[in-house]
């Protein structure tokens, strides 16, 4: 139960000190209440004059919050818990599509036997996990009911959960923060095929990034279509950032190239390029892409510092299919997971993980530009079984307070 437990309380909040005595006191009120109904009755007509006598009280609240500020611990909690609410709200698709699929197979199979294991199998299937990762997954759920002697499929469910986060957290030179550092131009490159949401997302990336207070300039290295460098120019005018860009049909790599010399100039800290929507099976594409991160590297030692490629999750297996392509190709640091919040089926994360070895490291979980969230392993296994995992916890308080409750009856009584 600590793992679930963990979770709730990090992305969903737990009671403050002053919320549990108020809990406490509002209870203890209610059972006077309920073995003093005429005492209750014959205070309400009391006239109430002590509340009114409170704010001498207030000196003490001057000294606590005078200055406004909280600490970084009531800060942190603040935006685990604003990040929690994000990805449920986004994910909130695939969280129905699981929960249903997961809650019916247990409600189905009531013992762990290898008709559950078969059965769970297919539904991470079908979730897009990818057969791959399912396999190693269900043995290693093998391996830990026979570990724990868990003998009812209802007690697997957090060791489910847990064998997801265990799958993305992998111990490897990958990471999920990004290769940025201050006192230098970095420089990101953005790769993947039309219609993925690329542009939005270079969009979404500048307004994160000058919202941190960076300076950020934008490359419209998709010169084979205007439309794609108009589009551009219209999220750096939206966002507020410099746009460097070129006639249709220009050279790529020469774009790259009064972008990089023009952010120097400028003393930008981080400069996004745009490129074709290159389809994976075409190698000359693949090709002029490989030419421009010469002319970057060569301008800008270790550039391009991060290769983010965008993948639609509503594709499933093909967005898989496309990843393995990219990576053979220009070495990709990291996946921009967009429309996340547009699948029933966000199992594709962990399949892109586990099989490639890529982190994801920004999701989209909506239109609005704060909607690009950096990802967060923990954040997305509870969006994506957050009814489940509150339920579970305060069944299982429930069922400690009643425990406890029975513990303090004398024997008679519990007779």
């Amino acid at each position: 139960m600590s793992f679930f437990k963990r979770l709730k309380d990090k992305f969903a909040g737990k009671p403050t000190e002053e919320e549990k005595e108020l809990q406490d006191l509002e209870q203890t009120e209610s059972s006077e209440e309920d073995s003093k109904p005429a005492e209750k009755e014959e205070k309400s007509t009391l006239p109430e004059a002590k509340p009114k006598e409170e704010p001498k009280e207030e000196p003490k609240d001057d000294f606590d919050f005078d200055d406004g500020l909280i600490s970084i611990e009531e800060f942190e909690e603040i935006e685990s818990q604003k990040l929690g609410a994000k990805f449920r709200q986004g994910l909130e698709k695939s969280r129905e599509n699981f929960q249903e699929q997961l809650n019916n197979l247990i409600a189905r199979y009531r013992t762990v036997d290898e008709d559950f294991f078969e059965a769970l199998e297919e539904m991470l299937i079908t979730a897009d996990v990818g057969f791959n990762t399912v396999m190693e997954l269900v043995d290693e759920l093998r391996t830990e009911a026979q570990r724990r002697n868990i003998k009812e499929t209802e007690d697997l469910k957090e060791v489910i959960v847990e064998k997801i986060v265990e799958i993305y957290q992998q111990e490897d030179d990958n990471s999920e923060v990004m290769n940025l550092e201050d006192g230098r131009l970095n420089v990101i490159l953005m790769v993947g095929v039309n219609g993925v949401g690329k542009t939005t997302t270079i969009g979404k990336l500048a307004h994160r990034y000058k919202a941190e207070g960076k300076k950020v300039m934008l490359a419209a290295g998709d010169t084979f279509r205007a439309g794609a460098i108009n589009q551009l120019k219209v999220w750096g005018e939206r966002v507020g950032v410099d746009v460097i860009s070129q006639s249709e049909g220009s050279d790529p790599a020469a774009v790259m190239y009064d972008a990089i010399n023009a952010a120097k100039h400028q003393g930008v800290d981080i400069l996004i390029c745009d490129t074709a929507g290159r389809l994976q099976n075409k190698a000359n594409l693949m090709n002029e892409l490989e030419k421009m991160k010469r002319v970057i590297g060569r301008a800008v030692p270790d550039a391009p510092h991060e290769v983010l490629l965008c993948l639609d999750a509503t594709t499933g297996q093909n967005a898989l299919s496309q990843a393995r392509n990219f990576k053979d190709v220009t070495n990709v640091t990291g996946i921009v997971l967009t429309k996340l919040d547009g699948t029933a089926k966000g199992g594709i994360v962990l399949a892109i993980r586990n099989e490639l070895h890529i982190p994801v490291k920004y999701v989209g979980l909506g239109e609005r530009l704060d909607d690009l969230q950096p990802f967060d392993p923990e954040s997305y296994v509870y969006g994506l079984f957050a009814d489940m995992i509150e339920q579970t916890v305060e069944e299982h308080q429930e069922e400690t307070a009643e425990t406890t409750e029975n513990d303090g009856d004398t024997p008679d009584e519990q007779k």
